[in-house]
């Protein structure tokens, strides 16, 4: 009850100006992330109408993503020296602008030439959101704000499924999917302008902290382990994330349609259903998350990276298992869907807090846009085309076993293998038609069963060779998140002191000083 009531008086000292500031860069990051996966809801549309083959399509995301990341440095270091407001209000313009633009595009390179553009107008809001927010408040109260702002990443995904289908049903063409965000967008300029932007360190008692260069920033963040390491962990997260995003609707889909019954099922249904899963799965995993830090770390010191490993290796037979009965049972799988969603899902609030506390305050900036080149250029940046890459190549070897099989029945090789059934079969077919019918030729049965098999060799593949290639490129994720669990579990061993380090020079003043000679950055890092 104590602790109760000491929470509610720390959330009592929180301003009008804060909360309208936080609300406003959660909104943002709703709609932000609704236009990112808007296109998922609809990739089986754009695909038919781009001709695009599942590489093309994983592409598309991925010129995206590498813009993003691209930029997310330049912006890094402009929110640690200039107006973040300013900045984030101008990029939010550019990606509304160039959404709505790009859905005019009739050519896939134009398409995909404005979806990178979109990305730059993103790696600026996403690079300076968060660091308002530390600057604004401390402790448990800060990992509460950061669990709410990064709750709308997957409730923003989840809407980006159900408005993208549902709008493009609705209008009968998936180019008016992508004319939503814009009309949010331009509320979104106007709202940022009325925020506050704080002065940095603002919330920790650090005031005038000066920056020092941008090489001697990069060096203290190659020096911190406990960032380095927690980024990787994070890579491996945003790498199983961006893939299941953007093929899980259409992997479900194909899944689906191999049970009986489901011969007519449209895709605009399932994606409706994951983007309400993806939702509800935030709604509960991001503040789980928060909640088990804030409750475990106190007696846990290292509670925050082990959270994070869990939830990852958790993952692993949950989405394992819905990869292998999608195509025997629904229920199971959206169920184990939810629930390994749900563990991934923990990681979000907990790594951005990682990082802001670990690291000093002129230079979280940079850090947050390091930490977005890394993941996303290791991670969401090549994984979509990467499981795209590998269905084609997977389709390829489906095609070529069906082609040997045909050549061999073609060529005889089958009655080689069982000579004397089909000599015996031949010959007495031979008799019974020279017996009824003389003028009567020999029954073709090798080519019959050429003919047969035959037919799988053409083009356009099967649902099933779609589904089966696909589901193969997905279970690289599940190695991957294994991998971001290791990295999250030696980040623990250095998790303490890091965080020490870092409080101590915010309480030093261990800042360049203007006219002062730099600090040596081994004293901070």
């Amino acid at each position: 009850m104590e602790r109760q009531r000491q929470n509610n008086s720390i959330i009592n000292l929180v301003t009008r100006s804060q909360w309208l500031t936080v609300g406003v860069l959660c909104f943002v990051n709703l709609f932000n992330y609704m236009d990112r996966f808007t296109i998922a809801g609809v990739l089986e549309d754009i695909q038919s109408d781009f001709k695009m083959p599942d590489d093309d399509a994983g592409l598309l995301q991925t010129v995206f993503v590498l813009s993003y990341m691209v930029c997310a440095p330049i912006f890094g270091y402009l929110g640690d020296r200039y107006s973040r407001r300013w900045i984030m209000a101008i990029g939010v313009l550019l990606w509304s602008t160039t959404t709505l633009v790009g859905s005019f595009m009739t050519s896939s390179g134009w398409f995909m030439t404005f979806r990178a553009l979109v990305g730059i107008g993103e790696a600026s809001y996403s690079t300076i959101a968060p660091t308002i927010i530390s600057d604004l408040f401390v402790h448990d109260l800060r990992s509460k704000m950061l669990a709410v702002f990064y709750f709308a990443i997957p409730v923003g995904s989840g809407f980006g499924y159900i408005v993208g289908s549902e709008t493009a049903h609705l209008a009968g063409n998936w180019r008016w999917a992508l004319r939503v965000t814009p009309i949010l967008g331009i509320a979104a300029v106007a709202l940022i302008l009325l925020i506050k932007d704080p002065e940095r360190g603002e919330s920790e008692g650090s005031h005038n902290l000066s920056t020092t260069t941008y090489t001697e920033d990069v060096k203290y963040l190659v020096k911190n382990r406990s960032f380095m390491l927690s980024t990787a962990g994070f890579t491996c997260v945003a790498f199983v994330a961006g893939a299941l995003a953007w093929w899980g609707p259409k992997f479900i889909f194909l899944g689906l349609k191999m049970q009986p019954g489901n011969e007519n099922l449209i895709q605009n249904d399932v994606s409706f259903k994951f983007g309400a899963i993806t939702m509800i799965a935030g709604i509960i995993g991001v503040p789980l998350g928060s909640v088990l830090s804030t409750k475990l770390v106190k007696s846990f010191p290292t509670a925050d990276p082990l959270i994070c490993a869990f939830g990852l290796i958790l993952s692993v037979p949950l989405m394992t298992g819905a990869m292998i009965l999608v195509s025997d049972n629904t229920v199971a799988t959206y169920i184990l869907i939810f629930f390994g969603q749900l563990s991934l899902n923990m990681n979000w609030a907990i790594v951005a807090d990682i990082l802001l506390y670990v690291v000093v305050p002129t230079r979280r900036s940079t850090a947050e846009a390091f930490q977005i080149l890394i993941s996303h250029a290791l991670g969401d940046a090549g994984s979509p085309y990467l499981v795209g890459v590998l269905s084609e190549a997977i389709k390829k070897h489906l095609r070529t076993n069906v082609h040997r099989a045909t050549e061999f029945v073609s060529s005889g090789g089958l009655e080689s293998l069982s000579l004397t059934v089909v000599e015996t079969v031949n010959s007495t077919i031979a008799n019974a038609t020279t017996t009824l019918m003389p003028s009567t030729t020999t029954v073709p049965t090798t080519t019959t069963s050429a003919a047969i098999i035959s037919r799988y060799n053409h083009n356009d593949d099967t649902d099933l060779t779609k589904f089966e290639a696909l589901q193969y490129a997905l279970f690289s994720t599940c190695f991957v998140e294994v991998l971001g669990g290791i990295f999250f579990l030696i980040t623990a061993a250095f998790i303490i002191s890091d965080k020490r380090k870092a409080s101590q020079a915010i309480r030093d003043g261990h800042q360049a000083v203007p006219n002062h000679a730099p600090v040596d950055i081994d004293e901070i890092s």
